[in-house]
């Protein structure tokens, strides 16, 4: 295969899906307490350091083969005091805990806290470390022990997974275990999407590190609770007015216990929930929540990947697009090729960025492949489908003798002053602005009319890829 760029950098694009929240609901709002404390890296823990990551010691650095009696007891903080604090704030809302397994299993009386107040409990991870550098091996292992450790725990296996410190390898690693309903290490929207993975599509609820307490405890982030609430409510906001006028999305809010659990932020947090509370149209969920509902109302849908096609394939499917010139589709399938060129547009690009590359002599032969409008070959009915479909949908399949007449007489006029076809999006135009068009263009010089032609190639392939791969 050429070089494939697998970042999806298009997504839905400039026209959002309608979620369909339930009640009409113009914005999901989704709460996420971290519960790591007691998973994170400590020699204790069998790890090779000391934590350095989400605290108070904002310059904190990880200590090789020594407990870091500072960073253990903010951490402790977290579990014995800040957990019931924003427990007693959040206890009647839906919630979705990302639980670390080890954490949850040190913690017994805050994960009877947690089910008897209905929350989700997600999976964290084994332990709250690093996975960058760990071997796909050694993470499918931890993520195996974690389902089965949470499971001993909580009483019931995790339905929705997030590892935060995540490698390369993590949502692959995930949505193989076909044990999630949503994986939600991602941050690339504001709404769930689906990825694909051999066979299986797994559902990506993305999270968020904007929201989020652990701003607290990075240089450039709050420092005080009114920074955080005026953070959420701008961000409320902006979402819930997209939801009023006609696209929802969904906002994430991520708390740790030992961050906003502290008395001087708590506050802000509690301001910006009664002024989402306030506002009609709210949806407050869990992350299983939204993702049953999404996978009900937009449930993954088989169609055409272009970049992920073998050669043959491609130019089956393609080679036509540019009239009987399948060297078009031939060259674009060498290009960097990448999620975003399996949409009409992108795939447009693609191609026209071959016909831009080719010499003029062979955009020529592209433009002469081109049928006469309501010619020869229309009469005697031997177009290809896509260009019978296109006259026909200007009427240029049904003219009086007349028109017929004029259009013989320009396109002859036509051809004789330039030496090939015209050419036209006729979608574009109906039968009247198609001979306005033909008569103005009759007096350009072959440069400009060149050019002109030459667009309107790449604008007729645009417009069938549309009806190949919709939009």
């Amino acid at each position: 295969m050429p070089p494939r760029y697998p970042r999806d950098m298009i997504g839905y694009g400039p026209d959002t899906p309608d979620p369909r929240w339930p009640g009409g609901a113009r914005i999901a709002v989704q709460i996420v307490l971290n519960y790591e404390e007691g998973g994170e890296n400590n020699i204790l823990h069998g790890d090779a350091a000391s934590e350095a990551f989400l605290s108070e010691i904002t310059t904190a650095e990880a200590w090789p083969g020594m407990r870091h009696w500072n960073m253990e007891s903010i951490y402790e903080y977290g579990a014995r005091a800040g957990f019931w604090r924003l427990y007693r704030l959040l206890h009647d809302m839906p919630v979705t805990v990302y639980g670390v397994a080890t954490a949850l299993a040190r913690s017994p009386e805050q994960v009877a806290a947690m089910k008897a107040a209905g929350w989700e409990i997600a999976s964290h991870g084994l332990k709250w470390i690093e996975h960058r550098d760990m071997a796909e091996a050694e993470e499918r292992a931890q993520m195996a022990e974690a389902i089965r450790l949470h499971t001993e725990v909580v009483g019931e296996p995790p339905r929705g997974w997030y590892t935060g410190r995540c490698s390369m390898n993590t949502v692959r690693l995930a949505a193989e275990t076909g044990q999630f309903a949503y994986v939600a290490d991602s941050y690339a929207d504001d709404l769930p999407y689906w990825m694909r993975f051999g066979e299986r599509d797994q559902l990506i609820v993305p999270y968020t590190l904007d929201v989020n307490d652990m701003r607290f405890s990075i240089r450039a982030g709050f420092t005080e609770g009114e920074q955080f609430a005026r953070y959420l409510i701008d961000s409320f906001d902006t979402l819930y007015a997209e939801g009023e006028a006609g696209a929802p999305k969904m906002l994430s809010i991520g708390l740790h216990c030992r961050l906003a659990g502290r008395p001087g932020r708590i506050g802000g947090l509690r301001r910006a929930l009664q002024h989402m509370q306030a506002h009609e149209g709210v949806w407050f969920a869990t992350r299983l929540q939204i993702a049953e509902h999404w996978a009900r109302e937009h449930p993954p849908e088989a169609r055409l990947r272009p970049s992920q096609m073998g050669r043959a394939a491609f130019v089956a499917a393609f080679g036509g697009i540019c009239e009987h010139s399948p060297w078009v589709a031939e060259r674009a399938f060498e290009l960097e090729l990448g999620p975003a060129h399996d949409r009409p547009l992108g795939l447009a690009n693609a191609l026209a960025r071959a016909f831009r590359a080719a010499s003029e002599e062979e955009r020529l032969g592209v433009l002469r492949a081109h049928p006469d409008l309501a010619g020869k070959l229309a009469q005697a009915r031997r177009l290809t489908p896509e260009s019978s479909a296109e006259q026909a949908s200007a009427g240029l399949d049904a003219l009086t003798d007349e028109e017929r007449a004029e259009f013989t007489r320009l396109n002859e006029a036509y051809t004789a002053r330039f030496g090939f076809p015209f050419i036209i999006a006729v979608r574009d135009h109906d039968k009247a602005g198609i001979l306005a068009a033909f008569r103005r263009r009759l007096e350009n010089d072959r440069d400009t009319e060149f050019a002109e032609a030459c667009r309107q190639v790449e604008r007729i392939a645009e417009l069938r890829l549309i009806d190949k791969l919709g939009r």
